[in-house]
């Protein structure tokens, strides 16, 4: 019998640890799930449910595109209330030097086997008659998806306990040594420690260079037809990568009954939970230039997330140098949701011993390793 109470111990229910409870749990791990709220309270419930390929990296391409087609083949088993909708994403080029950018994406998906296709102006406007006239073009890459994250968190954790997973609800307030302890100072051991808690992980694992990220979300009332897919602006990837300032950035999408889910919004250095006028205002009034119908609309509720961001943009997935009892799964930033998949079996195949279908050397902590400050 085991020295430890579990073989793996996750602290973090967002849809990352789910993912990673879920997977661990389907491989015969005796698992716990720890939270100090419900699961996916945290930048879960204040996530789009984006599911996409991106481009920043090749890493960021592996990942991604891993992951995605993980969800795919998981679709027949997700239930109604996790929202799969295949609405494929639209990247909008404003003016010639972004459709410049939409060819050159255009050419890297089509060499890696990503179905694209190339809109112009008028072929745009048929797509979306919302958006406004005079935009250049656009890249339409209709694999892209869509998932309601607590939704999908929620599918995750039932199918992990109904394998035999426990889940606990406490504030950690220290991890190490196979020891994960609570506030109340109960005690949970394991062979193994998966911290995913987010944007919270650098808490709990000192020397974790993971920066907090703010992001505002606000959803509309019914406008049935008004979208069909998920649009973002090519300005988006320049804001994402703005450290020196707060930025925002046209990108929404359609919700189940005509909702429209407007983002997207990036700060450093606020990290309430506190909407704040002016962000929330800027964002609304970027999505309008893009499409003028979303200002006749009532917005029926904002809300705030922090995202866990890394300096190279890739998310830290696999040991602790400094704890062999620790492994990380966070760091993810916007693409959480997308990438949750794809770190969980990365995190399964590392425990576990297998090997894994794309080079995990991109994602290891070690990479990301910084000394930790010391009081007096």
């Amino acid at each position: 019998m085991s020295r430890w109470g579990y073989d793996v111990a996750i602290i973090g229910a967002g849809i990352v640890g789910a993912a990673c409870a879920d997977e661990l749990s389907r491989r015969g791990q005796r698992v716990c799930l720890v939270d100090t709220d419900f699961p996916g309270a945290g930048a879960t419930m204040a996530a789009m449910g984006h599911v996409v390929v991106m481009d920043d990296s090749e890493a960021q391409f592996a990942l991604t595109r891993y992951s995605q087609g993980l969800w795919q083949q998981l679709r027949p088993e997700l239930p109604r209330e996790a929202e799969y909708n295949p609405c494929g994403t639209i990247w909008i080029a404003a003016d010639e030097e972004e459709m410049r950018e939409v060819v050159r994406k255009n050419s890297y998906y089509g060499s890696r086997g990503i179905t694209t296709r190339v809109l112009n102006s008028q072929e745009l406007r048929t797509c979306e008659p919302g958006l406004r006239a005079g935009l250049a073009g656009g890249l339409l890459v209709p694999g892209d998806v869509v998932v309601h994250p607590p939704s999908a968190t929620k599918c995750f954790i039932e199918r992990a306990l109904k394998r035999g997973a426990d889940s606990r609800i406490g504030t950690v307030v220290r991890i190490g040594d196979h020891t994960i302890e609570l506030a109340t100072g109960q005690q949970i051991t394991a062979h193994v420690i998966v911290n995913a808690a987010g944007s919270n992980a650098a808490d709990l694992t000192p020397g974790v260079d993971i920066r907090k990220r703010k992001g505002h979300l606000a959803i509309t009332d019914q406008r049935p037809g008004f979208l069909s897919h998920q649009l973002v602006e090519l300005g988006y990837l320049k804001s994402a990568h703005t450290v020196a300032s707060d930025s925002v950035a046209f990108n929404v999408q359609p919700r189940p009954g005509g909702q429209i889910l407007v983002g997207s919004s990036r700060q450093y250095g606020s990290e309430t939970g506190e909407v704040e006028d002016q962000i929330l205002a800027r964002m609304l009034r970027r999505a309008q230039e893009y499409m003028p119908g979303l200002a006749e609309m009532t917005i029926v509720r904002t809300w705030t997330g922090l995202r866990a961001a890394t300096q190279d943009k890739l998310p830290l997935i696999g040991p602790w140098p400094q704890d062999e009892s620790v492994f990380l799964a966070t760091g993810h930033e916007g693409l959480g949701i997308t990438t949750s998949l794809g770190t969980a079996q990365l995190i399964a195949d590392q425990i576990t011993g297998a090997t894994s279908p794309i080079p995990v050397e991109p994602y290891l902590p070690s990479r990301n390793l910084k000394e930790p400050s010391h009081a007096g």
